[in-house]
Order: structure tokens, then sequence, then C-alpha cells
């Protein structure tokens, strides 16, 4: 199925799954049940059960595919009405989207704009501080998907994030587990998982690091996943960083963070900023419950923890990611 040829749905399908996940796991399936419904479910085939036994991170990865489809519908003349879990029975079945005739906005342009630039760059950010209302921007821009967004600027909470940073990368270092997973999804296929052909060599004096858990997705570089700075210095003193939480841990506020993942990166790369997501601190329990005690003093549920900073000047576009075509994830 090519562009054209394909109906409205199936290109708002086709713009949803340029979303990012996990390791380009893209863990999503779609189905339409008329010219007007669109059910998104979660693939649990593609579930890293080392990294995410709970499907934390799988979840997640679909709900920044439902927001960037609800991005992709306002742009193509429809208004969609989202219902979450709608079934009590399948906990696979995240989501079902009705669309109605709408109007396309400038608004709504800009936005599918924003989608279609959209990327992970994890090359090393300039040293131009992001400002406190920068990140205060972002954070209103997430809001309203059933998740709260912090700016981490206090001395004493970026403090104890960088060094639960540093403890949750040096306990998936130990445990060769981990590694074994991660080179699973390199270079899994010619349509997702982590190529290595496109590689980038890491900042001088560092050592190569492995690939981060979101890099890359559709409109992701692959390339940036070698580039992530390997020591402590994982945030720099110029980053912004930014937390994804919720009141409660369960799917449904997975899903929400996702969507307010989409939301904010849409925003940021509209901003002209970077964003790099540091899944790692949420993947082992003894750092996810320091970030929560610690930081968020024991009355939020850390889903996704997230640095912010501007792209270097003159670093050049990254190459983007094939995806899988549409009728490999379009339920017949």
């Amino acid at each position: 199925m090519n562009s054209s040829t394909m109906t409205p749905t199936h290109r708002v399908i086709e713009l949803a799954c340029r979303a990012p996940s996990v390791h380009n796991t893209q863990p999503w399936r779609w189905r339409v049940v008329d010219d007007a419904t669109i059910e998104l479910y979660a693939d649990r085939t593609r579930q890293l059960p080392v990294s995410d036994p709970q499907g934390r991170n799988l979840v997640l990865s679909c709900g920044a595919a439902l927001h960037h489809c609800e991005v992709a519908a306002r742009a193509s003349g429809f208004i969609p009405v989202v219902e979450l879990q709608p079934s009590a029975e399948d906990d696979s079945l995240l989501a079902r989207i009705v669309l109605s005739p709408g109007s396309v906005t400038p608004e709504s342009l800009e936005s599918l704009q924003a989608l279609e630039d959209r990327c992970t760059d994890r090359r090393h950010f300039s040293s131009w501080p992001v400002p406190e209302s920068r990140l205060a921007h972002l954070a209103k821009a997430a809001s309203g998907w059933g998740a709260h967004v912090f700016a981490i600027t206090d001395v004493s909470d970026r403090f104890h994030t960088e060094k639960l940073l540093e403890r949750a990368r040096a306990v998936q270092d130990a445990d060769p587990r981990f590694a074994e997973e991660q080179r699973a999804w390199v270079d899994h296929s010619r349509v997702d998982g982590v190529p290595t052909g496109n590689a980038v060599p890491p900042a001088p004096g560092r050592p190569p690091a492995p690939p981060g858990r979101f890099t890359p997705g559709a409109g992701d570089s692959p390339a940036a996943a070698s580039a992530e700075p390997a020591d402590a210095d994982l945030v720099e003193s110029s980053d912004g960083l930014m937390a994804i939480c919720t009141a409660v841990d369960d799917q449904r506020s997975w899903l929400a963070s996702g969507q307010a993942l989409s939301a904010l990166w849409l925003r940021a790369t509209h901003d002209g900023l970077a964003i790099v997501p540091l899944s790692q601190v949420i993947e082992v329990d003894e750092t996810r419950a320091g970030l929560r005690r610690d930081v968020f003093e024991g009355m939020a549920h850390p889903q996704i923890l997230m640095r912010v900073g501007w792209a270097e000047v003159g670093g050049g576009r990254l190459p983007r990611t094939t995806r899988r075509p549409v009728a490999d994830v379009v339920a017949s």
C-alpha cells in the first residue's frame, strides 16, 4: 500500500506510526473498524522482557503513537474522539478513536509539521542553558492528558536524579541480559530495530555507549544511540531535566504518559529544542523507587525522565529510520 492508494484513515495510521518507541520495536497494531473508527492494540510479541517486564515502556510507546494519531487526524480534517481502554476483557485494546468530519486549522498543520520534523538527537547539546520559562512552556503543552509534567530545577533534586541515573546505568551494565536484549534489536530488520550502519562516533575522549531505550522511532536517528554520554554526565549542567509522572501506576497511566510525552516532544520540536528520553532510571526498581522518594517526595509515580537542550548549531540533519509498512501493522 503506497501513499497514492491509501485511504485517509490509513494515512492517519501511517503518520501515527512515526511516533518514538522503545528500541524502535514499534509495538502497536491497528484495526480499522470502519471509515470512522480505528482501534489501537498493544503488540505483546514486541515487548522487551528484561528491561520492560511489566510492559510499561511498550504501553508508553503506544501512548505516543495514539497522540500522533490524534495530531494526524486533525491535520487530515477529522475531529478525533478517544476512548482509552474500552474493553474490560482485552487489556491489549488500548484505545478506540472515532473520527468525525472537521476542518483543517493552521494550528493542526503546525502540529503535523512538528510530527514530521521530530527526531531523537542524542548528540551532545550546545552549552546554552534552557531557561526555566521554556521548561514551564513545555510542561504546559503536555498537560491535559492525565499525566503530570515536572521540570526538575532544584539543585538538590538534580543531584539526586543524576546519582540515580548513574546507579541505574551501573545496575544494567552489570547484567548481561540487558546487553543481550539490546543486541537482539540492533539490525533487527530493515524496517524496525536500531541499524548500526548509521552510527556516529562518540564525542572525543568518550567510549561508545550502548543504544538508549527510546532510540529510534520513525523520524528518529539510529546514529544518535552511540553518541549518548556514557559516564556520569548523562545530564550536563546546561541541560533541562523533566519528568512525566502519574498519581497511580497502571496501564492507563502509562498510556497517558505516552500521550504527554508526544505532546511535549512536538512542542519542543516546534520551539527548536531537542528531547532525549532517559528511561533506564525507571526500568530499575531500586532507582525508580529512589526517584519517587527523593525527588517527588513519594507523591507521584515517575514514568519517564527526559533531558532537554539546544542542538549544536551546524550539527546537520540526522538520517531517518524506516518504518514497518502500514499493511504490517493494520489487522485485516
